[in-house]
């Protein structure tokens, strides 16, 4: 497939807003691309390039594109840089400027799909210190051979950031209708392979190769997440259901397969050489083969420390042996999903207790199961007494499902309702805040879009308002006037009164009274809240107001 066939499709896409025709375009597609297309067609129709599960990074930020276009073009960086600004749309512009570029390569030729690939995988493996100047050259290799349409999403693919409102789910129905199966076997496939690219691959050859998937120790899977409920809700619609402590730590995942083990973090990040101490823990917990599920805690005087003093471990490259003195980290497992060559995701919970129990010796995190409201509540208060969060509510008869936010997981908790939210823009600060950004804009994720819900501009402290401006600085993707907008890196917790309709935000909703919490550096921007989410919450929000009435 020729690349400015790719980016016609995205064109077409782009243009599009109905979700039924968006599949539609993607289903008639892909059935007729190679086997070494297909994967990166479905990648980089969501805007990726590697498959989930990899821990590969382009390295590609704003500033670094800016400088190849530069070259490319033969403008000036304030040129480049104004024209960004202007469109308020990198990729666009840098269609405008390879339209009007006065330097050509002489030996310019039909980019194919495969062949980008091969040049943003090769731009990803460039380590050490002449890296920078060597990506520069491997950016304005592709550009050169660019078209002006191209470059548009050529430039957006480096960012990570498509902008055609295609996402996951969609993708996942087209490929699915492409290749005529289930679309249910795409999903599970999905949540096993954490890679939508060879998904693809498999549904062309057919159900059968869809249903034999199976987890792999080291090829790490996105983990179950939770959603808010109340323990009312929870017995009145399950009965007895399984309550664990909710930690203020870390997720992990840990691999073992004979004497070798890795460890990921929310964001399947390779974590092992960051946290040897919790690896040998975890490697004289079992002697068998395995991935399971757990939180890290930081403790001190056997009391746990808050979520920042494990982010400081999970963050560390230099001083491990000193890290480890200074802050002791214990892990605790609730969860299994692979044990001895045998994949558990599809088995209830109960059941993958009782392996989890058989498999690991120590760490595993204590649980009550009842269906008599009050034993919960004790549970609860016994966390909050040991210095936890809350607790979490587990459905005993419920799959563990890769990725999804649902109702058989829900968090119980005192503290005011947080969400998790994307950082896509900000206005500068003012007086002695005014080198630093003041007032963030802050979005929620529906189908491959990240929608603005809310600004926040409380709760910050000098140093975390600094922190935050060293994060996002080289992440600036336009600047107008006061505005600034970001390619979407971060992630803020953020807490809120309630949640009010509103047509200011493209959402359809607004925060009241949002407050920032925290950096949420562990999590990725596909882990922050869903529109859909953001209307569970208002129902249930209108609901208990109702009942209060």
């Amino acid at each position: 497939m020729l690349f400015i066939d790719f980016s016609r499709c995205c064109e077409r896409l782009e243009g599009t807003k109905g979700r039924l025709e968006m599949i539609d375009i993607v289903s008639r597609e892909i059935p007729d691309l190679s086997d070494e297309e297909l994967p990166i067609f479905v990648r980089f129709i969501m805007g990726r390039i590697f498959p989930d599960w990899s821990s590969q990074k382009l390295g590609i930020g704003p500033n670094l594109l800016y400088e190849a276009v530069r070259n490319v073009t033969g403008l000036q960086k304030s040129e480049v840089i104004d024209t960004i600004n202007r469109t308020g749309d990198v990729g666009k512009a840098v269609e405008e400027l390879l339209a009007v570029k006065t330097q050509t390569s002489l030996s310019a030729h039909p980019l194919e799909l495969a062949e980008v690939y091969a040049g943003l995988t090769g731009i990803a493996a460039r380590e050490g210190r002449t890296s920078q100047k060597e990506k520069i050259r491997a950016v304005m290799v592709l550009l050169n051979d660019a078209r002006p349409l191209e470059g548009r999403y050529l430039a957006r693919i480096m960012l990570e950031e498509l902008r055609i409102g295609v996402g996951e789910g969609s993708v996942r129905e087209a490929v699915a209708k492409a290749f005529s199966v289930d679309s249910a076997l795409v999903e599970h496939a999905m949540q096993v392979l954490n890679d939508l690219g060879e998904v693809a691959r498999l549904a062309k050859k057919g159900p059968s190769a869809l249903s034999e998937v199976r987890l792999t120790p080291f090829h790490p899977v996105r983990m179950m997440l939770a959603q808010q409920g109340t323990i009312a809700e929870m017995i009145a619609d399950h009965g007895a259901v399984a309550a664990e402590f909710k930690y203020d730590g870390s997720r992990f995942q840990f691999h073992k397969k004979g004497n070798w083990a890795r460890m990921y973090s929310r964001r399947l990040e390779d974590v092992t050489g960051a946290l040897p101490d919790v690896i040998q823990q975890l490697l004289t917990a079992t002697d068998h083969d395995l991935i399971i599920d757990g939180e890290v805690i930081a403790v001190e005087n056997d009391r746990p420390l808050p979520f920042q003093s494990v982010l400081r471990r999970f963050r560390r490259k230099h001083g491990i042996a000193e890290a480890q003195e200074a802050i002791r980290l214990i892990p605790n497992v609730f969860d299994i999903l692979y044990l001895d060559g045998e994949t558990l995701i599809d088995l209830p919970f109960s059941e993958r207790r009782k392996k989890l129990e058989y498999a690991v010796r120590f760490f595993v995190a204590p649980q009550v199961v009842s269906d008599n409201a009050d034993v919960i509540d004790a549970t609860y208060k016994k966390a909050l007494d040991a210095g936890h969060e809350g607790i979490m509510l587990k459905v005993p008869d419920s799959p563990y499902t890769p990725g999804l936010r649902g109702k058989n997981w829900i968090k119980i908790k005192p503290a005011v309702d947080t969400l998790d939210l994307a950082v896509i823009g900000a206005d500068w600060g003012e007086g002695k805040r005014a080198h630093l950004f003041g007032s963030f804009l802050l979005a929620c994720q529906s189908e491959g879009k990240l929608l603005p819900l809310s600004r926040v501009a409380t709760g910050f402290s000098d140093e975390q308002l600094a922190e935050v401006y060293d994060l996002l600085k080289d992440t600036v993707i336009s600047t107008l006037e006061k505005e600034v907008r970001f390619e979407p890196t971060l992630v803020f917790e953020v807490g809120y009164s309630e949640i009010q309709t509103s047509p200011t935000y493209d959402a359809g909703f607004a925060l009241r009274f949002p407050r920032f919490i925290r950096i949420r550096d562990d999590k990725d921007i596909a882990d922050i809240e869903t529109l859909e989410g953001i209307r569970e919450r208002y129902r249930r929000q209108l609901n208990n107001n109702g009942s209060r009435s």
